[in-house]
């Protein structure tokens, strides 16, 4: 912390719970790791825990179980638009930076506003690409000051071992990187930049020799949907502790290339591999924008009511879409997930505070239960899935409306794919 100090000025006072408390959130955390191993039956169960497990217990700071998009109860600000790359998938969009982005002072402020809300322990920045923004380390070590655990999503090719080394000492304890094909040629071309796998592989070694958790988020498409069992190889040969399945939502830049959606069909297909997946490899695999793989995994093992699947509900989250996560864009709007593209309010105009308990958007997702419509409506697993809220939107128009890539309840007579 000393290093930033005589550079940024007056070290703010901590204002967030420790990670570590209350226990009872890291027995809700090690339950949903025993219930994802118990339902896939992981046999790396043990590596992770000896490995990786004590490791993520920072990162999942507040943590209440499993869910889609990581976990309940976190913000995630996207710093700024810009970025060094121009992935044809992006959903911020990003490559120059907005014009109207939080200044550092802003910036502050909302953490510290973020920091007033008992249940977040972590910080997750993202962008964009977090490290061409110029006070990102100031950022970095005013957000460690506050008590925050950070974490930050980056696509690594700007990270070598210096910079990997300063990102642990301001409080980085994982960085999230994106990895969306085995190869050069499909990482290249989903990224638009020559060269950037291998930048992207560089930076991911210097993060792991600094001591920083290695997360992987891969975005399934129709790209590369057939390289996922290669894949899977090379996440554990970087030392991957954590690993992101998302599926594409046509959000953002994400609109021109549509086709390229995973359908009904696919969707299906990539849950399935998911769960398979898991039995053999050393990171613990989460969806984003597939919440059916909880359902999945419950429905393949015969559970579909009593106190088994009061207990499933008590850890896996599903859609955590505005119920405890939370997204903020690069000029303060305050967004229910990043792909629900729905301003709920701006931190310019009114306190983080009241924005996060009085958005009607936000109230209607934690009371998803009785407002969900069409199949979600009437599910059996609408508490632990809900369906995904963002391509519901993207598709019809409505964030309450039935994900339109769900399989779990079938037409009677539709066959297995």
């Amino acid at each position: 912390m000393s290093e930033w100090l005589p550079e940024w000025g007056k070290r703010p006072s901590r204002r967030v719970r420790s990670y570590w408390w209350p226990p009872t959130l890291f027995l809700r955390q090690l339950g949903s790791a025993l219930y994802v191993a118990a339902l896939t039956h992981w046999q790396e169960l043990g590596y992770w825990v000896r490995t990786y497990g004590v490791q993520c217990l920072p990162g999942a700071a507040g943590s209440r179980g499993m869910g889609c998009i990581g976990f309940p109860a976190h913000p995630v600000w996207e710093m700024t638009a810009a970025c060094n790359l121009h992935c044809i998938h992006c959903h911020a969009s990003g490559g120059k930076p907005a014009p109207d982005e939080l200044t550092t002072e802003e910036a502050k402020r909302l953490l510290d506003q973020l920091a007033g809300i008992r249940a977040f322990r972590m910080m997750a920045f993202t962008g964009g690409e977090p490290l061409v923004r110029d006070d990102l380390f100031e950022l970095l070590a005013y957000s460690q000051a506050l008590g925050f655990t950070n974490t930050m999503a980056t696509n690594a090719t700007l990270i070598d071992d210096a910079v990997a080394r300063r990102l642990r000492r301001l409080g980085l304890v994982i960085a999230a990187v994106s990895l969306d094909g085995f190869d050069a040629a499909t990482h290249d071309y989903v990224r638009n930049q020559p060269g950037s796998f291998d930048a992207a592989l560089q930076g991911m070694r210097a993060l792991r020799r600094a001591g920083i958790l290695l997360h992987i988020n891969i975005t399934a498409m129709e790209y590369n949907i057939d390289q996922l069992p290669r894949l899977m190889a090379l996440i554990d040969e970087l030392g991957t502790g954590i690993l992101l399945m998302y599926q594409l939502v046509p959000v953002g830049r994400g609109r021109r290339i549509g086709r390229a959606a995973l359908d009904l069909g696919a969707n299906e297909r990539l849950i399935r591999f998911m769960a398979e997946a898991q039995r053999t490899t050393r990171a613990i695999m989460e969806p984003v924008a597939g919440p059916q793989y909880w359902p999945f995994l419950l429905q393949r093992a015969g559970i579909r009511g009593g106190l088994r699947l009061r207990l499933a509900e008590t850890v896996f989250h599903g859609c955590s879409a505005g119920r405890g996560f939370i997204y903020i864009k690069p000029n303060g709007e305050v967004w229910p997930c990043p792909f629900i593209e729905v301003s709920c309010g701006n931190v310019r105009e009114a306190p983080f505070a009241r924005i996060y308990a009085e958005a009607p958007i936000l109230r209607a997702l934690r009371e998803r239960e009785s407002r969900l419509e069409g199949r979600c409506a009437d599910c059996e697993y609408r508490r632990l899935c809900g369906g995904c809220r963002g391509r519901a939107l993207a598709v019809s128009g409505s964030y309450l409306a039935e994900d339109p890539s769900c399989f779990i309840h079938r037409e009677a007579g539709q066959p297995q794919r």
